[in-house]
């Protein structure tokens, strides 16, 4: 099969298109032909190296992965070939006991597709039958693979950890990302009321487009100074953020009392002062996140079956072009997922 891997970690360059073994499944295992693959920042903390995972050579990324069941193993039970399905992206050992309480990322053996395994950049994946999900509704293959990462770590992060209630203000940072533009829509379907912060009009405009109640360009504009102004002083109820340390001063600064900020990562870095007094004083609380469990997208996925969450897509890449449609993220050009389409 033809697959983008790197044989070394380092920049864009290290990505080759060339041919691989195809996967060779176990019992319990699915092989499915890769219709379409989103990009996600983590493709690229991988392919530069990171201390938290000691990748085998040569490796594959991409964790969003839709397709069609290829061929699957003698124990296999629920899907059959020709399936349209999407993967869960995250895969626990499914035996440990926060498995069995659907805590799937906080399993000691979690990983993703594209990290301890093969990912999507590649016409053929393998998985395990628990990660194999049919496709709801009548999504195409791209929006099937534009949405899982993003809409349960936006689902953990605003549902289950900041446990956002109707009525409440949120302030969604860099909405024109995946996991932004995601957490806009969810946080609507919650009743909520969004204020989102981009770096550019048109992007601004696109949230808007999606629900974004107000919107705050942070070039032109102050974050903590307009949720001031548009709260009547009060501050926001939950900050949803994965940028770091960039923002961090000013989403604090902008939680209401008792508002709850939420973090699952941090694109600008990860370093940060907390000013003790503010945090007890107000009654703040500081949430991590991280993924979610294949509950919580089931969950998920039944709003997106009925399109009241949708997929927000940038652009589409043939598969051999995946240098240049990693360089379009690397530069921000984007609002919304980004697709490689490995059949073309």
């Amino acid at each position: 099969m033809k697959a983008v891997r790197f044989h070394e970690h380092g920049g864009i360059d290290v990505l080759k298109h060339e041919d691989a073994p195809k996967p060779e499944i176990a019992d319990n295992e699915v092989l499915v032909q890769v219709a379409a693959c989103a990009l996600n920042h983590l493709d690229i903390w991988l392919r530069k190296g990171t201390a938290s995972w000691k990748l085998q050579m040569p490796h594959i990324v991409g964790s969003d992965i839709s397709g069609e069941v290829a061929t699957v193993g003698t124990l296999v039970r629920h899907v059959k070939p020709g399936d349209r399905v999407l993967l869960s992206p995250g895969i626990g050992c499914g035996q440990c006991e926060q498995c069995f309480k659907g805590l799937d990322s906080a399993c000691r053996s979690y990983t993703l597709f594209g990290v301890m395994v093969d990912g999507g950049y590649a016409e053929y994946v393998k998985s395990p039958e628990m990660n194999v999900i049919p496709i709801p509704g009548d999504l195409s293959f791209d929006e099937a693979a534009a949405l899982p990462l993003v809409s349960v770590t936006a689902w953990h992060m605003l549902v289950t950890r900041a446990q956002l209630r109707p009525g409440e203000d949120v302030l969604v940072i860099a909405a024109g990302s995946g996991v932004g533009s995601v957490a806009i829509q969810i946080a609507k379907l919650m009743s909520a009321r969004v204020i989102a912060v981009a770096g550019t009009d048109a992007k601004l405009a696109k949230a808007r487009d999606l629900g974004a109640d107000e919107v705050i360009n942070h070039r032109t504009q102050s974050i903590a100074g307009e949720v001031r102004r548009l709260t009547n002083k009060r501050g926001v109820d939950v900050v949803v953020d994965h940028v770091g340390t960039a923002v961090w001063e000013d989403c604090f600064e902008s939680l209401a009392t008792y508002g709850r900020f939420v973090t699952c990562g941090t694109t600008s870095g990860e370093e940060a002062r907390l000013n003790l007094r503010a945090l007890f004083g107000r009654q703040r609380s500081v949430l991590g996140s991280f993924m979610g469990g294949k509950g919580e997208l089931l969950e998920v996925l039944k709003f997106i079956g009925q399109r009241k969450v949708r997929a927000v897509i940038d652009s589409v890449f043939p598969l051999s072009e995946a240098a240049a449609a990693q360089k379009k993220m690397e530069d921000r050009d984007l609002f919304g997922k980004i697709i490689l389409h490995p059949r073309e």
